[in-house]
């Protein structure tokens, strides 16, 4: 049986390249070899952190019997979704649709024309309660595709014509200064007074959400904004769901109280979080600061690539087993510890007899800041050090445009709030990567693995948080070619992906790309921004730095995006937590600080007084008067020989300042 898999740049992929099954790629040739034999697709989507995708495999893909019906009834691909957003999306509708459920693995079985008839998720090795085995469901499926083909083929056309008649734009709205107000209303009303974030088991941080808080709080000293925010932050940091050894937090709590982790820990959870806990710590607080430092630690030390990019994941499992590397027992404590240190770190860390996990094991949480620091440094430093001695997590270590931009994005940002100049530079490299690989006639790919780039074309999102990181590096470094090419990048995105027919709108993929059985459009946010929030924000940045010539164009599509949100802030703002961040941004301009001066001291001390001050989606950038390709610089020279701040809010600029008291004062005013 060839191995059609193992060239792929995807490790999920990779994991299954050794199955029975005769997997195949995403692509015309799989469809062709079904139309030839007459057999319906299985398409199997998932990704390398999954634990059920892994589950799964183990039960099914991996059995010689299950893999023989397999192969003599279907073509079987297999995707990564993150490697193919595009197609997750498409079937990932027609999942829910169908069941009104979804999630990974999905297991979706097409037509030789990729029309969907039947899906689903999970199907069990053996029959449980309401569940048929998968090995019945291929018999079934199969079954009716012989006994019933023309029948099977007419509900798959009738299937997608549904979903096409479903699919509509956001309608025009308006996202202003009562639907902003409203939103936080509303989100009190779903808060989790006592644990903290929204909504109930499974809990997933609300990245987006806090983000949209703080700047609220920013704009309007809001004292309740702020309070859902720093109350959900302090929860998910000293719960179980951060990694209180190494840094970092994993996908979601699979219980309200953040006690117990889904273990995979994702590169854009960590990103957007980062950020979150930076703008957060730069108000103040020392929880977040602190947790801000060691998640940028976390995306350096174990997500970093060789090439300078960041990997997509930690998995959950080690071994085949979920948490085995993070859980702790009181005995294994005190092993390592002795048995004093080990008994205090099993009180702070809430390790008991009974566990809070599986098999009398326990998540490590931090309720309380310790009462001896530096014991406490010295226990953390030798659980970790015992930790890595553990079997560890496997790591998809594919660098996706997307997640990049956004990591790029959090740490210049962080670096900016926290002092952290290095940071900066760590980003540049992500950033020169995604340019020398990913970036080539003008187009993104999604991802790359090794220093390769893969094959699948970028969607909105990766051309919307790349130009957004870019953007960032700009105003950290003034450097021009980061504007120049984050330019580039939104210039083909309202070329390629703009809904012609609903202007505001947008599709998730490319005019020019691969047509599939529905073009995607997703202008939610979920784990991470929708790519039409996303490409707004980018928008609206760029119009605060670009010249003249720019400003007007990139400022009207974002007005159009944001006149499209106000109808799902005002609903669902958990699911809109993006879209309400830029709206604060629009709301303050955006803020935009130039600080010019040929005296490096005291220009540094402008710009360190305005990024200690300034509001998240501000735009700030020094260098010197006349800057060459930074044109928030432009006529803006120096006063009376001085280094000098030029402080604007929209199209409203105040007089230039030249000590850092005054444009602090500035910086104050609402």
């Amino acid at each position: 049986m060839v191995n059609r898999l193992a060239d792929s740049t995807s490790p999920y992929l990779l994991q299954h390249a050794d199955n029975p099954v005769d997997w195949r790629p995403w692509g015309s040739e799989a469809f062709e070899e079904a139309r030839r034999r007459d057999v319906p697709v299985l398409l199997s989507i998932g990704y390398a952190a999954c634990h059920w995708c892994h589950v799964m495999a183990h039960e099914s893909f991996e059995d010689d019997d299950t893999a023989r019906l397999m192969n003599e009834h279907f073509v079987n691909i297999k995707v990564d979704r993150e490697e193919r957003p595009d197609i997750d999306a498409v079937y990932m509708e027609a999942t829910q649709a169908m069941t009104g459920q979804g999630g990974w693995p999905m297991t979706c079985f097409l037509t030789p024309d990729g029309e969907p008839f039947h899906c689903g998720t999970y199907y069990p090795g053996s029959p449980m309660p309401g569940m048929p085995s998968f090995s019945q469901l291929l018999a079934a499926v199969a079954q009716a595709w012989d006994g019933r083909g023309d029948e099977v083929r007419k509900a798959a056309t009738r299937i997608v014509e549904q979903l096409n008649e479903q699919r509509s734009p956001l309608p025009e709205s308006i996202l202003d200064d009562e639907v902003l107000t409203g939103a936080v209303g509303r989100l009190r009303g779903e808060a989790d007074r006592q644990n903290g974030g929204f909504g109930d088991a499974p809990k997933f941080p609300p990245s987006m959400v806090l983000e949209f808080l703080l700047r609220h709080h920013e704009r309007t000293g809001s004292a309740e904004a702020l309070e859902l925010a720093e109350h959900c932050c302090s929860a998910m940091a000293r719960g179980g769901i951060y990694d209180q050894l190494a840094g970092g937090f994993a996908r979601y709590s699979v219980d309200a109280a953040w006690v117990v982790p889904h273990f995979e820990k994702m590169l854009y959870d960590n990103a957007l979080l980062l950020r979150a806990y930076a703008h957060l710590g730069r108000l103040g607080d020392d929880l977040s600061a602190r947790v801000a430092r060691e998640t940028a630690g976390f995306l350096l030390r174990d997500l970093r690539t060789p090439e300078g990019g960041f990997a997509a994941s930690l998995d959950a499992d080690t071994d085949g087993v979920e948490g085995l590397t993070y859980v702790w027992t009181p005995d294994q404590l005190r092993e390592v510890l002795g048995a004093e240190d080990g008994d205090w770190a099993a009180s702070l860390l809430v390790v008991t007899p009974d566990g809070t996990f599986e098999e009398g094991a326990s998540t490590l949480r931090l309720p309380r800041d310790p009462d001896d620091p530096a014991r406490w440094a010295r226990v953390r430093e030798s659980l970790l050090a015992a930790r890595e001695q553990r079997s560890q997590p496997g790591k998809d270590d594919k660098v996706v445009t997307a997640w990049n931009g956004m990591a790029i994005t959090a740490l210049v940002e962080a670096a900016t709030a926290l002092e952290e100049p290095s940071w900066v530079e760590a980003a540049a490299g992500a950033a020169e990567l995604l340019l020398s690989t990913h970036f080539a006639g003008g187009r993104l790919l999604r991802t790359s693995r090794d220093g390769v780039a893969g094959t699948a074309a970028g969607v909105l999102e990766d051309y919307a948080c790349f130009a957004d990181g870019l953007l960032s590096l700009h105003q950290a470094t003034a450097d021009p070619r980061w504007l120049t090419t984050a330019c580039e990048l939104l210039d083909v995105a309202l070329d390629q992906f703009t809904d012609a027919e609903n202007p505001g709108a947008f599709y998730d993929t490319a005019s020019d790309g691969e047509a599939l059985v529905r073009r995607p459009s997703d202008p939610t946010d979920n784990a991470s921004p929708s790519g039409a929030a996303a490409l707004t924000s980018a928008l609206l940045t760029a119009s605060a730095l670009v010249g003249p010539g720019d400003t007007g164009r990139y400022r009207a599509a974002a007005e159009q995006a944001l006149s499209r949100a106000g109808l799902l802030a005002q609903r669902a703002p958990r699911f809109a937590g993006h879209w309400l961040a830029v709206a604060e941004a629009r709301a303050q301009g955006p803020l935009q600080i130039a600080v010019v001066g040929t005296d490096e001291t005291a220009r540094a001390q402008l710009l360190a007084a305005a990024r200690s001050r300034v509001p998240g989606g501000a735009v700030v950038v020094a260098s010197t008067p006349e800057a060459a390709g930074v044109p928030l610089l432009a006529d803006r020279p120096l006063v009376d020989g001085e280094a000098a701040a030029y402080v604007c809010r929209g199209y409203v600029c105040d007089r230039p300042v030249t000590n850092s008291g005054d444009l602090v004062e500035n910086l104050a005013q609402a």
